[in-house]
This record gives structure tokens, sequence and C-alpha cells, in this order.
């Protein structure tokens, strides 16, 4: 896991993304192309019938995706992104951890999943990134 200075870097150069962070997003944890980020649901995640919006779980799997292959190196774009939801949170904050599969000379691989606190598996995202030379 890196250190706290290091976090803070990678924390500021991320607040960039504003969409994820204005959406709630945080960076909890980085290491060697792994990250992990989470949220905390509130009203405005919540869509017509009151359950969570798979945007939200989408928009956290891309972030945790964004900041795992990019915060040592950037330059890793998302080329294709394949999501399952598969359950409920059962609490109020949900995490999404990112974690390399296959690094390729242009084209990488990362699995995220997306749990609640208790460890409830909330989703599953297959994310493949094309690195820009």
């Amino acid at each position: 896991m890196a250190d706290i200075e290091t976090l803070e870097k990678v924390r500021e150069l991320f607040r960039n993304d504003r969409f994820a962070t204005e959406m709630g997003a945080v960076i909890d944890e980085i290491d060697d192309h792994y990250a992990k980020v989470s949220l905390v649901l509130n009203e405005h995640h919540k869509n017509a019938v009151g359950g969570v919006m798979g945007g939200v779980y989408f928009t956290l799997a891309d972030f945790a995706f964004a900041v795992a292959s990019n915060w040592q190196q950037q330059g890793v774009v998302g080329l294709n992104c394949d999501a399952s939801f598969i359950g409920l949170p059962k609490t109020e904050r949900i995490i999404a951890e990112a974690e390399l599969v296959k690094d390729g000379r242009t084209i990488c691989c990362y699995d995220v999943k997306i749990h609640d606190e208790l460890g409830n598996t909330i989703a599953t995202v297959q994310c493949l990134g094309f690195r820009k030379a």
C-alpha cells in the first residue's frame, strides 16, 4: 500500500475527475496497479423506485479502474467495460476495488469488484484499457 503522502498526491490528481468526485467517490487506497475507492450513498444516488442507479455503480467502478491504471503512469483510457449488477447493498457505504489482471503492451485488463461494508458483492466490472503512446 502506498504511503499517505503518495495517496494525497493521487487524490489531488484525480480531483479533476469531477463526475466521480462530485458524485461522492473518494480514493481510499492505492497499490501497484490497484485502487480502492468508495462512496456513501444518499438520496441523489437513487432511481425512481428507490434503488441505487446502475450508473452509480458503473461510475464508481470506472473511477477505480481509472485510478488503478493511471496513478503510476498516466495514459490509459477505457476501451470496453462489461458490468454485471448482481446484488443490493446492505450498508450506506459501497466500495470498488480494481485489480490488474493483464498488462500488455497497449491493452490492459482490470477486474473491479463492488461490495458493501459487509462484503456483500453488488457488482462486478471487467475493464479493458488502451494505453495511449
